[in-house]
């Protein structure tokens, strides 16, 4: 992080202990990111230095906020969002049957001035990495296929610089090696792909390979971990290879409609049903907008672009957690923290696994795509899930970190 940028954190996070004047060059919410940093050694001298003055800042937030209750503490932060490009998107917030917040914000449909609404479908970008999960444990339950099974031993495409020993279990955590089409490592924006391969023409798993079969291994399978959006290309192949269905179909099949997602499912972009809403990439500076259609794939596949709601996103981890999908013993392998990812983060198959103090605190899923941004979540500690989806690119983690500081001390 630039030093800069920390400086005016710093000098913003005191505007609101009004130790300074405010700074122009960071909005209301970096106030949140410092709520994130104070655990860091970014502040450890800032924090040393004002640790009382910081101690009497947060138990008056904390008190502030239990004034309120949840459907206040999410439009509060929903209206401090920066004016220029305001959250979009619909927010579920939901333990066991009992519903707290479910609410949409902004248009689905600029243009027809059409209001989100908590039935409205939104993309999922990465975050259906899950799906492909779930459906490749469903192989292994039923016996047609193993972790440890060899990529070249199920898969018939050639692939003639990749490693012999990578497994599906490699290839479900990230860490195959396999080369990526789309590295975030050392690509920004997802929408520069389609400058050369048409958008349009992507219509299947097999369509991807092209973009990375003849490339070279970026690392030794199983040596470390690196997110990976071919790998779940190879295992969506996987599944149509075993079951002889399209991956889509598959998962309709036995995810969607074994859960009852009636309102989920891999749309082309150009046969959106109603209710959909349209991804806006939003350019601040000249004030423009325009929609997502040419910056991502006509439909999307196993590493991505489903569109589900909020409620249907709650009958998903309903359906996985109950063991509607899988039984006990492969629900907890795909839940298992197979590989540390980061601090306090890991990865099991599929989905993120987050850590306090050593134990699981929450299991999510989050995706990022032009005009896409999502998170869902199932706390453990306080069985709070979270639904946000969102069809603007603009951060949806205040409005996560509200809701998880208003039940931090909901522990069950």
């Amino acid at each position: 992080m630039k030093c800069k940028y920390v400086e005016c954190l710093k000098t913003n996070f005191f505007c609101q202990l009004g130790v300074r004047k405010p700074s122009s060059q960071v909005n209301n919410f970096s106030l949140l990111i410092i709520d994130i940093l104070l655990k860091s050694c970014i502040l450890q001298k800032v924090m040393k230095k004002h640790k009382a003055t910081i101690s009497i800042y947060l138990s008056k937030r904390k008190a502030r906020l239990s004034l309120l209750n949840i459907s206040e503490i999410v439009h509060k932060t929903v209206l401090e969002y920066d004016e220029k490009c305001t959250f979009s998107g619909s927010v579920l917030v939901q333990r066991a049957e009992e519903v707290y917040l479910k609410e949409g914000y902004g248009y689905a449909n600029r243009s027809e001035c059409l209001p989100v609404t908590s039935t409205t479908r939104f993309g999922m970008a990465s975050g259906c990495k899950i799906f492909t999960s779930v459906a490749i444990c469903q192989l292994v339950e039923n016996k047609k296929l193993e972790f440890d099974t060899k990529l070249k031993d199920v898969l018939k495409v050639p692939l003639p610089n990749f490693d012999e020993e990578i497994t599906i279990h490699q290839l479900l955590t990230h860490t195959s090696g396999v080369p990526d089409y789309f590295d975030e490592d050392i690509m920004e924006d997802f929408e520069d792909l389609w400058k050369d391969v048409p958008m349009y023409s992507m219509t299947t798993p097999n369509d991807f390979l092209p973009l990375f079969q003849q490339e070279n291994m970026k690392f030794s399978p199983g040596s470390k971990f690196s997110y990976n959006n071919s790998g779940f290309i190879l295992l969506g192949l996987v599944v149509e290879e075993i079951t002889g269905q399209v991956f889509s179909d598959y998962v309709q099949e036995y995810i969607f409609d074994v859960c009852e997602m009636t309102a989920s499912g891999y749309y082309r972009m150009d046969q959106l049903p109603k209710d959909t809403a349209l991804g806006y990439i939003d350019d601040v500076d000249m004030k423009t907008w325009k929609t997502n259609f040419y910056s991502v794939p006509v439909i999307g596949g196993p590493d991505g672009g489903a569109f589900t709601t909020v409620i249907d996103l709650t009958k998903f981890w309903n359906g996985l957690m109950n063991m509607k999908l899988l039984t006990r013993e492969y629900r907890d392998e795909l839940l298992f923290p197979h590989v540390e990812s980061g601090e306090n983060m890991a990865y099991g198959y599929g989905v993120w696994i987050s850590k306090e103090q050593g134990e699981v605190l929450k299991y999510l899923i989050f995706g990022f795509d032009p005009g896409v941004r999502m998170h869902s979540s199932v706390n453990v500690k306080t069985n709070i899930q979270t639904h946000i989806l969102a069809n603007a690119e603009q951060s949806v983690y205040p409005i996560v970190l509200s809701i998880d500081e208003f039940y931090a001390d909901e522990r069950v």
